[in-house]
């Protein structure tokens, strides 16, 4: 249903519906995919995305273990709805590695910061029951532990204020202007291409913004309740950044070792230079935020347009290198 706004979702909630989504069409062979959409209050979009994931889940990577699910776009057929009945096969058996895999990981989970108390207990028991279940593989993991950068902390506060529909107050680092700001925003989902970000409505700019988690300096629950203004998501398949046609044209050059910006920046065109570089040019909201790039580069590359960017960019760099050269001179 394009267009339509979709709800807020987190990953426990997809996981929820998902498992009632088995068993929903297991009774239902053949339903139709608006039906079905309508049923679970999302949309046909989010409903096929669901059925690309399903076909990998089942009891074990055996033909006929996995989930055999297809649409011809207007139905949904499940072809081996057995496969997860009690005639299905035998028990799952976990070998040592994937115990201590398990283990490790579920304990590690159950030390994040912000974790609901309810979903910590109910972790705890599993992880007891895998326990009893592994048998002496589990003693191996008990002697491995996993700690969890900072980000860790933040995903989970900014998993349980979209779950608990709270809003949230933060410090966050900009790098295009250098500076720590703070902010209030009302999360609507989190994202993962490349970095792990959360997409929400910022209070202070009066638009939808998304943050990356690992710039979050400090991060706090309110008791405010969390509103955002519904809006449509925007598919990030294609990347986070995905310039608009209208968007300001800039030029870069790059030799043979900043080739790299090719592959991490969305772009219209890369030609080849004779010296074995390439000349980029992209488009981008705010071109300004393209000097860290030239920084960055150094040798390697520098703006070649707009004008007044490539000059900027130049300035930038000659002011960096006189403080460098100023700090060598003082020691």
């Amino acid at each position: 249903m394009a267009g339509k706004p979709v709800r807020p979702v987190n990953a426990i909630d997809q996981t929820r519906r998902m498992l009632s989504l088995v068993t929903y069409l297991r009774e239902r062979p053949g339903a139709r995919i608006e039906d079905v959409a309508r049923a679970f209050g999302i949309t046909e979009d989010e409903l096929v995305s669901d059925l690309d994931v399903l076909p990998m889940c089942g009891t074990s990577f055996r033909g006929g273990d996995l989930l055999d699910i297809d649409t011809d776009g207007e139905r949904i057929w499940w072809h081996n709805p057995a496969a997860l009945g009690a005639e299905a096969a035998e028990p799952l058996r976990l070998a040592a590695d994937e115990a201590t895999a398990l283990l490790v990981a579920a304990r590690a989970v159950a030390t994040l910061p912000g974790l609901r108390e309810s979903d910590r207990q109910a972790l705890l028991r599993a992880t007891a029951k895998v326990e009893a279940a592994a048998g002496e593989a589990a003693g191996a993991s008990s002697r491995l532990s996993v700690t969890f950068e900072s980000e860790g902390g933040v995903f989970a506060d900014v998993d349980r204020a979209i779950a608990e529909r709270r809003r949230l107050w933060i410090r966050y680092y900009s790098p295009a202007r250098d500076e720590l700001s703070e902010r209030e925003i009302d999360p609507i989902r989190l994202v993962s291409v490349g970095h792990t970000y959360v997409e929400a409505w910022c209070r202070r700019s009066e638009a939808r913004r998304t943050f990356r988690l690992d710039r979050v300096a400090e991060i706090r629950i309110l008791d405010e309740p969390s509103a955002p203004p519904e809006v449509e998501l925007r598919d990030l398949s294609e990347g986070l950044v995905q310039p608009a046609a209208e968007d300001p044209e800039v030029v870069v050059e790059v030799g043979p070792g900043g080739r790299w910006v090719a592959e991490y920046y969305p772009h219209d065109s890369a030609d080849e230079l004779a010296d074995g570089g390439l000349r980029i040019t992209l488009r981008t909201p705010d071109p300004a935020s393209l000097r860290r790039l030239a920084l960055r580069l150094g040798r390697d590359g520098r703006i070649v347009a707009p004008r007044d960017l490539a000059e900027s960019a130049r300035r930038a760099a000659r002011e960096a290198l006189a403080a460098y050269d100023g700090a060598g001179t003082a020691g």
